[in-house]
């Protein structure tokens, strides 16, 4: 299996920018997300993020959130989702990671969360409402277990930017928008000053998300950033339940 590190040099060295996926498990089915894992080689993803589904998912915006919703609603948790990661890992030779809330972590253990997503090929974790200041403990121990903590940064946190990646690595998400996943992205020369700043402050790859919804935003997003992520737009297409119309939209995106 290809490591996050690894999928960026690549890229660049090809001249090329990551993509960036993002599904919630379980939705629209449990079965949907083992097959869209199976055939993820057949989509132009470099990288995938898989959100655990939970009760309470503060970046999320509305679609996100009921797809969330609805997948905890008819029975998918934590485990399930270890256990169909597990089912599907053999198939997957693209990194995989975490978008996951750290009240899920906490309540499984983070010993116990580490090892399921060591078993399960999870390569990263990203986790929206962990703060810099109370991260330093699950960072350490996510590097033990060679997993990367991938680092938010947005727009309104500019002067915190050095201080959040250092207990980061794979990838740096910066947030170009100031709502939740969905929403309006604040306009471009804001975008290239926020990217061209973190730039400054940590040797990591960056990548932009939030507002990201078609092909054209993602052609502009690749002016500035190393990678680029789509997360609304996906779980829309995997509410149609139709695995190939989603792949080939997918690809679509990231042209």
């Amino acid at each position: 299996m290809n490591s996050i590190k690894s999928v960026f040099e690549r890229k660049k060295q090809n001249n090329e920018k990551t993509n960036i996926g993002y599904v919630v498990a379980g939705y629209p089915s449990v079965d949907f997300t083992k097959n869209f894992l199976s055939n993820l080689d057949k989509t132009s993803i470099d990288i995938l993020e898989i959100g655990i589904p939970y009760s309470d998912p503060l970046a999320d915006g509305k679609l996100i959130s009921e797809a969330s919703f609805k997948a905890s609603q008819a029975g998918v948790t934590t485990d399930t989702v270890f256990e169909l990661l597990t089912e599907a890992k053999d198939k997957v030779s693209k990194p995989l990671v975490f978008l996951v809330y750290y009240n899920l972590i906490f309540s499984y253990g983070i010993d116990n969360f580490l090892k399921k997503c060591t078993e399960s090929n999870i390569q990263g974790l990203i986790i929206p409402d962990l703060p810099y200041e109370e991260s330093k403990d699950l960072y350490e121990k996510a590097t033990e277990n060679s997993i990367d903590l991938i680092p938010l940064v947005s727009v309104t946190s500019q002067d915190r930017i050095s201080k959040i990646s250092s207990h980061g690595s794979g990838f740096v998400y910066a947030i170009g928008s100031l709502g939740v996943t969905g929403s309006k992205q604040v306009d471009l020369p804001r975008l290239e000053k926020f990217i061209e700043n973190i730039r400054t402050q940590t040797n990591l790859p960056v990548s932009l998300g939030f507002g990201i919804k078609n092909n054209n935003d993602v052609k502009r997003m690749r002016q500035f950033a190393d990678g680029v992520i789509i997360g609304t737009s996906i779980v829309d297409l995997t509410t149609s339940n139709n695995l190939e119309y989603t792949i080939s939209e997918i690809n679509k995106f990231f042209e």
